[in-house]
């Protein structure tokens, strides 16, 4: 009769750490919570004196319980160190001589899904009463594959989360480009802009001050996705701020120097190209802060030039070390032609890039093209000497033609 009560009585309590566990999975309690039921669990109603549980941590298995040791554990122990025979049921650790599992009498694996997620080292309280290895093991199955849920889902949640942001940053990028570009009788133009990725890194921007006055700049932000984008949407809020009260290039390129520094602390910049046309006038002025060179076409002239003057990127010092501020004077019909470092880095299948060579001859085969037309022979080029090999950066090419 003894007997029988000592099995009914055993059996209550491992009903109990059975409810304990899941009803504290069901409630959906952190991992730390788990983790300390089921070591409370096994000390009190399981007749475990010592335990440790190793669990599967990518390429490891990390030491998540502990207790009752007296000899030293590792923390994590790499997965090819480990090596669990199911036909034998033997478990070969490979630790140096500093650690010992020898006190620990019992070990269970825990498998789902053929996968051996974690190992189970054991010590009973007593003698005189064996621990129930499958319920143990049962209920550590349990709690491990809870984890390894509790884990997945975190790891979807982030996943989504990034998604989201990835969005987002689209979104945001979208609206900073110009809606519609102008194709007048005093200005024609025409962009090409390939992102790398669902957040490209480029920016570009076309601003009629008054019916003489015309800003345009192309820049290119350093980094990708949300950060890129929220620093594209300040610069770009800055820089039409400033436009509204100057038409000083200096003081603007210096204002926003100072604004993306101040912003991030000289951890992220920007190549920035700043142009400015007075149509009476017919005077260009432009600040190059460390852009690719845009190629200003003289068509009545039938030759071009290099647009470099001007500084170093912006954001890395928080005070410019020079500044120089390009004008070209007597303009009457000219092109010129913006882009990024993704065009002329665009590489074939020998890993040979487009270069500045091959797009600036390009150009000067077609001076008076008008840009739509260039453009889409620019774009053929581009994808006849790039076939079979991956786009590695944003690509923008920005051409303005002003009669």
């Amino acid at each position: 009769m003894s007997t029988q009560v000592a099995k009914y009585q055993k059996k209550e309590l491992e009903l109990k750490s059975l409810l304990e566990i899941t009803q504290a999975i069901n409630e959906n309690k952190s991992s730390a919570v788990l983790l300390d039921i089921f070591k409370f669990t096994c000390l009190v109603h399981l007749n475990i004196r010592s335990l440790l549980l190793y669990m599967v941590q990518g390429e490891r298995y990390e030491k998540m319980i502990s207790h009752g040791l007296k000899n030293t554990v590792p923390d994590q122990i790499p997965a090819d160190k480990v090596a669990y025979d199911k036909s034998s049921g033997v478990l070969n650790i490979e630790v140096g001589a500093s650690y010992s599992f020898s006190e620990l009498e019992s070990y269970l694996p825990v498998y789902h899904k053929d996968k051996m997620l974690a190992i189970l080292f054991l010590k009973k309280k007593s003698h005189e009463e064996d621990i129930d290895l499958n319920f143990t093991q049962a209920l550590a199955n349990i709690l491990v594959v809870a984890l390894e849920n509790k884990k997945f889902a975190k790891k979807q949640l982030e996943q989504e989360r990034l998604k989201k942001e990835v969005e987002i940053a689209s979104s945001v990028q979208r609206m900073l480009f110009p809606a519609e570009l102008p194709n007048t009788p005093k200005l024609a133009a025409k962009v090409t802009y390939i992102p790398h990725s669902t957040v490209g890194g480029d920016y570009y921007d076309l601003i009629q001050k008054s019916e003489d006055e015309f800003f345009f700049c192309i820049a290119d932000v350093s980094g990708k996705g949300m950060p890129a984008a929220l620093l594209m949407s300040n610069f770009q809020a800055a820089l039409r701020t400033l436009l509204r009260s100057t038409s000083d290039l200096k003081m603007v390129v210096e204002q926003l120097n100072y604004t993306i520094f101040d912003n991030t602390k000289g951890e992220r910049f920007i190549t920035f190209f700043l142009g400015h046309y007075h149509y009476k006038k017919r005077e260009l002025i432009y600040i190059n802060a460390g852009h690719n060179p845009p190629v200003l076409c003289w068509e009545g002239e039938n030759r071009t030039e290099l647009l470099g003057a001007g500084t170093t990127i912006l954001g890395a010092f928080e005070t410019l070390p020079f500044l120089e501020v390009g004008r070209r004077e007597h303009l009457k019909g000219f092109t010129i032609h913006l882009y990024t470092d993704g065009l002329i880095e665009t590489q074939n299948q020998q890993e040979e890039e487009f270069g500045d060579d091959r797009f600036h001859h390009f150009v000067k085969e077609r001076l008076c093209m008008a840009p739509k037309q260039f453009h889409k022979l620019i774009s053929d080029q581009l994808q006849q000497f790039s076939t079979g090999t991956e786009q590695r950066d944003d690509i923008t090419l920005l051409s303005l033609r002003f009669h």
